[in-house]
Parts: C-alpha cells; structure tokens; sequence
C-alpha cells in the first residue's frame, strides 16, 4: 500500500519536523526536507515581514515541499494565513485552535492543512472542517501538550477519521516510526530528535541538556492554567511548580515563564530557560546530522516491519 501523505505531499519519507518556536528556523527545516522529510517553519510569535523572509530563506536552500506551522491563538495569525496563501506554500500545520475560517484561504492557494489534535472529537471536527489530514500528539511531547497518551490517542484517531493520520508524541527512532505505522497512522512527527541535530539552531547547552535527561527527566507545569507545557526540570519548572502547588495569580505565573524559552534557546540557560523536550528525550544520546536521522529511521523501521514497511514508500 503506497503511502498516502508523501503522494500527497510530494515527500519521499513520511517524517514531519515539529513546529519548534525559536528552533524550527530555516536550516533546519531545509535539513528535514532535503532529507526527503517535510521541514515545517515555526511562526508562533513571528511578524508577517519576518515570516515572508523565512519563506524565502526556505526556498533558497530547498527545491524540495516545506510546510509553515500556524499557532492560531497568536495576534499575527490572520495577516500570516495571507503570507502563507500568497507564497503558495505547500502545507500548513496548525495548533491552538481550530482553523476552519482559514480553511477556505488556504485551499484557495492549494495548502494542504494539517491540525495537531490532542482527542479523537476535535480530529473528527477538523476532518468535517476540511483538513486534509491530522497529526495526533500524545501528552508525551515536549511543549504544550494535551492529556492522552500517543499509544492510546492514535489508533483511536485513525478508526474515527478517513483522512491520512500523522502521529507524533514520544517517537525519536526507527522503533517509535515501526510502532505508529502498526497502530495505523501513516507517517510521524517528532520535535526533541530533531532538536538534538547538527542543523537545529537552538544553544548547544540545550541540546546537551536534551542529551543528559532520562526517562523522568521532564515535568509539566500550567495545567492550573489550562496551558499544559512539558519541559525539562530544572529551577524554572520547579519555581512553576511551586507557584501552582500555592494558587497564586496566572499573572504571577506568567511573569515567572515569560521569556524562558528564548533564553533556553538563544542563551542556552539551562537553569531560567523553558527547556521544553518530550519524554523520549531520554533515548537520545548524540547530536547527529538530519540526514542521518531520518535515514537510519526508515532503514530500521523498514527491518522491523518487513512487507508492511511498503508503507513508508510514496
């Protein structure tokens, strides 16, 4: 069975980047692609202007498709969703929210949109919305994440749905890929593996903290706030904690968050900085280039999987 995302892509290997803000940047959404994944560009955050650029800085060192990942609760979204349409970008991720009033744009230009969902209810409503496909993230990511394991979460999805299913959550090697193909979904997405790349534009303190980490190494914080978030522990996540554990103010909390990320990726400050990472980190042992990331996925998940590994094959 010939693999319904990379046709409907154009990729060779169905292996999405995660939409990493302040990570996924252009070199390492090139990498992804050139390595015959699709790189998707982070835009939480990020101006119209500054966006059009990343676009381009893309396309300058890739022929090959790309996606732009749309965070729906940022201010900058609906002058976004133009840039993305007028650049005729090949695809479109979205999170926080749903983007059926964008959906007419987008299909309007030719964006494929795929939604990340945390439940089967709201990967039905983005199916009937229009979504040509859904990435269903387990509570194992890093970053914001929802309250369903990806074990129990994607096959779920993929019994409820017709469209293509991209799984993503707790999945860093051929293993993690071999498992979401058995469960059903039809490629995958992974964020703190390809973090720890040659190519991936974050601190090297922070890939050498993703490298430190074990099986217990995370924690989640704002859940009090209806924001779940997965990072690394350190005295951030702790002071976060703490500030739950006693009830104080949200605006409290946020003045104790804001900024970590920036400082964990721009200043490797691994201690005030949001390290956010997912609980594979702890699998992950080396910095490698992105090539050898995603090839040495597809050979091994072809040897686990024998016939069914036909799969991964456009």
């Amino acid at each position: 069975m010939a693999n319904r995302i990379c046709r409907l892509l154009g990729i060779r290997y169905p292996i999405f980047l995660g939409g990493m803000a302040h990570v996924s940047r252009p070199p390492l959404v090139a990498a992804v692609s050139e390595a015959g994944g699709l790189g998707i560009l982070a835009s939480g955050g990020v101006p119209p202007e500054a966006l059009e650029r990343a676009i381009a800085e893309v396309r300058q060192a890739t022929d090959r498709p790309f996606g732009v990942n749309l965070m729906l609760m940022d201010a900058h979204v609906p002058m976004q969703v133009e840039v993305v349409a007028r650049a005729r970008v090949p695809i479109v991720t979205t999170g926080a929210g749903s983007p059926g009033k964008y959906m007419d744009a987008l299909k309007a230009a030719g964006v494929k949109v795929f939604p990340v969902i945390p439940s089967v209810k709201l990967a039905v409503r983005m199916a009937r919305v229009g979504a040509d496909g859904v990435i269903a993230e387990g509570m194992e990511s890093g970053g914001h994440i929802g309250t369903v394991t990806t074990m129990a979460l994607v096959p779920q999805v993929v019994d409820a749905v017709s469209v293509p299913v991209v799984a993503a959550g707790g999945i860093a090697d051929a293993r993690g890929l071999a498992a979401a193909l058995a469960l059903g979904a039809e490629g995958v997405q992974m964020g703190t593996r390809f973090l720890a790349s040659e190519e991936a534009p974050a601190h090297p303190c922070y890939k050498q903290a993703v490298l430190d980490a074990g099986d217990r190494a995370t924690l989640v914080t704002g859940r009090s706030l209806g924001r779940p978030v997965r990072c690394l522990t350190n005295k951030l996540t702790k002071a976060l904690a703490r500030c739950e554990e006693e009830k104080r103010s949200p605006e409290e909390f946020e003045d104790i968050a804001t900024g970590g990320l920036r400082r964990a990726v721009y200043e490797g400050d691994t201690e005030s900085g949001s390290l956010m990472a997912g609980q594979i980190a702890g699998l992950i042992h080396e910095i490698l280039p992105v090539r050898t990331i995603v090839e040495d996925m597809v050979r091994g998940a072809h040897a686990i999987l024998g016939d069914r590994g036909r799969l991964l094959e456009p």
